[in-house]
């Protein structure tokens, strides 16, 4: 019974081995352009940042200007702007579809672990109720990143400002 059931296997099987018929075609040369690596580049820190404000940032960077229904050839730069429920980013774009500058705020994302040790080093006993992530990127001054964190201890309020590296200013 296994010989008949694997014979009948077999030879279903054989004339579909037969019929596939490999063809080689040559294809046409693609150049991709990374027109706005340097903007991606230039946010890359040695902490991640968090999820959300990744995926509007490669948003942002990967955004076709030239096939988007604003692209008109009258006008030298274009502003537009991307939405989430955790932030927003203003990108100003030149004609040919590279961003000049960003302006980026994002709302309540998880803090790097440096933030997040500096503020507990500094205030212990103290819990973060609310922070804001603020970026500022311009192509040639380069980035600023900042975090203005709230802290709450009982009844009292504290706010205080943050480098991405945990740096206070």
């Amino acid at each position: 019974m296994k010989k008949l059931i694997t014979t009948v296997l077999f030879l279903g099987m054989l004339p579909a081995l037969f019929a596939q018929e490999i063809r080689t075609e040559e294809l046409s040369e693609v150049v991709l352009y990374a027109t706005n690596y340097k903007y991606l580049n230039s946010l890359a820190s040695e902490e991640p940042a968090a999820i959300p404000v990744k995926m509007l940032q490669r948003k942002v960077a990967a955004f076709n200007l030239e096939s988007s229904e604003y692209y008109q050839d009258d006008y030298d730069y274009y502003q537009i702007s991307f939405y989430i429920p955790d932030g927003k980013i203003l990108a100003a774009y030149d004609a040919n579809g590279k961003i000049i500058r960003t302006i980026e705020k994002f709302e309540d994302v998880k803090l790097p672990e440096s933030v997040n040790n500096a503020v507990l080093d500094r205030f212990p006993g103290w819990v973060v109720s609310e922070d804001v992530y603020l970026v500022r990127y311009h192509e040639k001054k380069g980035v600023s990143k900042t975090y203005k964190v709230t802290l709450k201890n009982g009844d009292k309020t504290l706010k205080v400002k943050l480098d991405d590296k945990g740096n206070f200013l």
